[in-house]
């Protein structure tokens, strides 16, 4: 099993900056391939970013490029969601994911991912 608890939301206003942080524990954590999701009220949870196990291939989708970098520090568990120039369409409720098959490219969907964390709020104010 593993286990994800995602940190770092908040309230701020348009323009500001957060850095989300996800934990993982239990099983071969520094092999798992990490995912960021978000769901806003009324809308299905989408994706945001991933990154592979390795680290080597990382992307995210087109509506944060240029905005939000996904990155990992294995040593420590940890998978960060740095995210600039927030907008108040970033409003949302972000979600840890991780799968474990340990594959080079990561996925963009849902059902690609094993586990997944409680998640935080990030509430931007125009």
């Amino acid at each position: 099993q593993v286990q994800l608890v995602e940190s770092g939301g908040g309230l701020v206003q348009a323009g500001d900056s957060l850095r989300l942080s996800c934990a993982a524990s239990g099983r071969t954590a520094s092999r798992l391939t990490m995912g960021w999701f978000r769901q806003a009220p009324g809308k299905e949870r989408e994706f945001v970013a991933a990154i592979s196990w390795s680290g080597g291939s990382r992307y995210g989708a087109d509506s944060v490029k240029g905005r939000f970098t996904i990155s990992r520090d294995d040593a420590n568990n940890t998978v960060y969601l740095q995210m600039n120039s927030l907008k108040p369409e970033d409003t949302a409720v972000y979600y840890c994911a991780a799968n474990s098959g340990a594959s080079p490219r990561p996925g963009s969907t849902t059902g690609w991912y094993d586990y997944w964390g409680q998640g935080t709020q990030v509430t931007v104010s125009s």
